[in-house]
C-alpha cells in the first residue's frame, strides 16, 4: 500500500521559492565588478604569496643551516672522543667509557654513540650501524645517514689507528627528528617578524587603495549634485592625473548637454511663441465666421481662416524640419548621391510655380556644362533637398515683388576647393531681387529672424535657420553675399564635401 508523502510547513519548497532562489542567483551573478575589491585582490594575493614563498625559502635555509651545524657538531664530538683514545693508547678501553658517558649524558640532545675496535665493544650502543647512505667527509670524519631501532639518524664516524691491533671506531649519531625541531625553531624565529610585516603590508594596501579611490567618490558626489537646471563642470583641481581624461570627457559632455538643453529650451519657447500667433488667428477667424450674418463676411472669414491654417501648417512643417536637422540619428541615414543631379531635379519641380510667378528659373553647371560627370556627396538626401527647396522658395518669394519684369532665379552647380584644399560641391541660388540689407545680414541664419519688407508677408523665420543647421550636420557651410552689379540681388552659397574615391 502506498502512502502519500507528507511534508511539514518547514519542508515545503514550492514554485515561488524556486523562482526566488533563481532570481537571487541571477542578481548575485550580475553584481557589477568592484574596483576596490579588484585592487585589494590584485595587491593582497601577490603579497601573501610572496610571504608564503619567503617562509618556504626561510625554512629551506634554516634546514640547510641546521644540517651543516649539526653535522659539524657531531664531527666535533666524535673528534673530541678520539683525542683521549689516542692519548690513552692501550688503556683506551678503560679510560674512554666513563668519559663518553659524561659527554653524552644530556637527555635533551638525544645523542647516541658507539666505540668499538672491531673485535669488541668498548662503550655505547652496539646496535648502532657502522655504515649508511649519503656519505660525506668533513675533515677526518665521515658523516652518513642510517637507521637505529627503526628511526632515521645522522651519524659522524672517526677512526683512530692503533699501534697494535685494529683501529678504534668512534661513532656519534643523533635522531633526524631533533634536526627538524631545530629547523622549526629557526623558521619560527624568522617567520614571526615576516608575518608582522605581512599584516602591516595588508593594512597599508587597504588604506592606500581607499585613499586613492576617494577622488572617484568625490567625483560621484559632485555629479549627483548636478541637476538639469545647473550643469556645472567638475572641479579638476584635486583630481589625479590618471583620472583627468575621464573628468575632462565628463566636462565636455556636460558642456554639450548644457548647450543642447539651452537650445532646446529656447527652441521650445520660440516655437510656442511663433505658433501662438497663427493659432490665435485661426480662433479669431473661426469666431468671426461663426458670428457673421453677411455671407460675404462669412466667406472672407473662411478665407482668412484657411490662410491662417496654412501658415500654422507651414510653421509646423518647418519646425519638424528643424528638429530633423539636429545632429543625432540622422547621421545613420546618410547615403551617397549626386549633388548636381539633386539640384537639377529639385529646381525642375519648382518650374511651374516660377512660371506662375513670372520668374525665369534656370539651371547651369559651370565645371561641366554638359552635366556628364556626377558630383558625389554623402548625406541625408531628404534634408539636402530641403536646403535647395528653402533657398528656391525664398528667392521666388522676394524676387517678383521688386521686379515687375525680368525676374530671374538661377541655380548654379560647380566644383570648388575650400581653404584647406578639400574638394567641395557648391550650389549657388542667385536672384536679382532686392537682396538683404547690410544691417540684417549678421542675423540672417538665426532662428525666427524675419527680414520683413518689400511687400512680402513675413514667414516664421525658420527657412534659412533650417538650411544652416542641415549644412552643419553635413560638415558643410552656407553663407550669403550680394549678387554682383548691375542687377544686384542675393546669392546663397551652400557647400558640401565631395566623396573621395
Amino acid at each position: 500500500m502506498r502512502f502519500p508523502l507528507r511534508r511539514t510547513a518547514d519542508e515545503r519548497f514550492d514554485r515561488a521559492d524556486w523562482l526566488h532562489l533563481a532570481r537571487s542567483t541571477t542578481m548575485s551573478a550580475s553584481v557589477p565588478p568592484s574596483l576596490r575589491r579588484s585592487l585589494l585582490r590584485r595587491l593582497a594575493v601577490p603579497l601573501s604569496l610572496l610571504a608564503l614563498m619567503s617562509g618556504l625559502m626561510a625554512y629551506w635555509l634554516a634546514w640547510q643551516y641546521t644540517q651543516h651545524v649539526v653535522d659539524r657538531s657531531l664531527t666535533d664530538l666524535a673528534t673530541a672522543i678520539s683525542k683521549p683514545i689516542q692519548l690513552a693508547g692501550v688503556d683506551a678501553p678503560v679510560t674512554v667509557p666513563p668519559l663518553a658517558r659524561a659527554m653524552f649524558s644530556d637527555p635533551v640532545e638525544q645523542l647516541i654513540y658507539r666505540i668499538s675496535d672491531g673485535d669488541s665493544e668498548i662503550a655505547g650502543e652496539p646496535d648502532l650501524p657502522l655504515t649508511g647512505t649519503n656519505v660525506c667527509r668533513i675533515h677526518y670524519a665521515y658523516v652518513f645517514e642510517t637507521y637505529y631501532q627503526g628511526v632515521s639518524v645522522r651519524a659522524a664516524q672517526v677512526r683512530v689507528d692503533q699501534t697494535h691491533g685494529n683501529p678504534i671506531v668512534v661513532e656519534v649519531a643523533q635522531r633526524v627528528g631533533s634536526r627538524y625541531r631545530i629547523a622549526v625553531e629557526f623558521m619560527v624565529a624568522i617567520m614571526m617578524p615576516l608575518l608582522l610585516l605581512l599584516l602591516a603590508g595588508w593594512v597599508i594596501v587597504w588604506r592606500v587603495v581607499n585613499q586613492q579611490l576617494n577622488p572617484l567618490t568625490d567625483l560621484a558626489d559632485t555629479l549627483n549634485r548636478q541637476t538639469h537646471m545647473s550643469l556645472e563642470p567638475v572641479d579638476e583641481s584635486f583630481v589625479p592625473v590618471e583620472i583627468r581624461p575621464l573628468t575632462s570627457a565628463m566636462n565636455a559632455l556636460l558642456d554639450r548637454l548644457k548647450t543642447a538643453l539651452d537650445g532646446q529650451r529656447k527652441f521650445i519657447a520660440d516655437a510656442a511663441h511663433q505658433l501662438r500667433t497663427p493659432l490665435t488667428a485661426v480662433k479669431l477667424h473661426a469666431e468671426q465666421a461663426a458670428t457673421a450674418r453677411d455671407p460675404t463676411k462669412v466667406l472672407d472669414a473662411v478665407r482668412e481662416l484657411r490662410a491662417s491654417a496654412d501658415r500654422a501648417v507651414r510653421l509646423s512643417n518647418q519646425l519638424l524640419s528643424l528638429a530633423r536637422a539636429e545632429p543625432g540619428e540622422q547621421a545613420a541615414r546618410f547615403t551617397d548621391f549626386d549633388y548636381a543631379a539633386l539640384a537639377f531635379e529639385t529646381g525642375a519641380e519648382w518650374v511651374p510655380r516660377a512660371l506662375a510667378a513670372h520668374v525665369d528659373l534656370g539651371f547651369q553647371r559651370l565645371d561641366d556644362p554638359d552635366n556628364e560627370h556626377s558630383l558625389m556627396v554623402r548625406g541625408n538626401l531628404v534634408l539636402v533637398r530641403e536646403v535647395i527647396v528653402n533657398l528656391i522658395d525664398n528667392a521666388l518669394k522676394y524676387v517678383p515683388t521688386s521686379r515687375v519684369e525680368g525676374a530671374r532665379v538661377t541655380v548654379t552647380v560647380t566644383q570648388t576647393v575650400d581653404e584647406k584644399g578639400c574638394k567641395m560641391g557648391e550650389i549657388v541660388v542667385e536672384d536679382n531681387g532686392p537682396g538683404v540689407p547690410l544691417e540684417q545680414q549678421p542675423d540672417l541664419f538665426k532662428r525666427f529672424f524675419r527680414g520683413d519688407g518689400h511687400g512680402v508677408e513675413g514667414g516664421a523665420g525658420l527657412g534659412l535657420a533650417i538650411v544652416h543647421d542641415i549644412m552643419v550636420l553635413h560638415s558643410g557651410s552656407v553663407h550669403y553675399e550680394d549678387a554682383p552689379a548691375p542687377e544686384g540681388g542675393a546669392r546663397f552659397i551652400v557647400r558640401m564635401p565631395l566623396k573621395t574615391a
